[in-house]
């Protein structure tokens, strides 16, 4: 099971000359229209970052190309997973072709909380945590914990 995030098209400067999406892409998708959107839930976005002058920042990714896209494919993008401690959030997105719904990719993001002034990772404030705890609450039954790499990072 899933929470579903957004849906994306393929875009033709995407493909590269093997005539599938470039590697690169994979992490912008997922970045752009998966991993932003889950952080305006939690009021860490570009908005956050702009008021509070506190973000997130990523540490460490683990991706899995499973099975290529073309040009016009459509995409859901889904979040099979998350946690957090005091600092940290791990999280872990699936991308599944829309129409086959086949596993395209996965990536599994762990990302600390920064305070952008003095540029040192910073504890969350409790109302990000009472947003991220009843997000789980409410979504923690279809989580997927299977092959995660960064499982021992969160400090709980």
């Amino acid at each position: 099971m899933s929470v579903y995030i957004s849906t994306q098209k393929i875009k033709k400067e995407w493909t590269d000359y093997n005539g599938h999406m470039n590697v690169a892409y994979y992490v912008l998708i997922f970045d752009l229209n998966a991993a932003e959107l889950l952080m305006n839930k939690f009021h860490m976005g570009e908005k956050s970052a702009k008021e509070t002058n506190k973000s997130t920042m990523v540490v460490e990714s683990h991706i899995t190309y499973n099975q290529e896209l073309l040009e016009g494919d459509e995409v859901d993008l889904n979040l099979i997973y998350f946690n957090h401690d005091k600092k940290r959030l791990q999280y872990k997105f699936e991308m599944v072709h829309k129409a086959k719904r086949y596993l395209a990719s996965t990536i599994e993001i762990l990302a600390l909380y920064v305070d952008l002034n003095k540029r040192k990772v910073t504890e969350f404030e409790d109302e990000k945590i009472k947003l991220m705890n009843d997000f789980i609450l409410k979504n923690g039954s279809k989580f997927n914990s299977d092959n995660l790499v960064f499982y021992d990072k969160i400090k709980k």
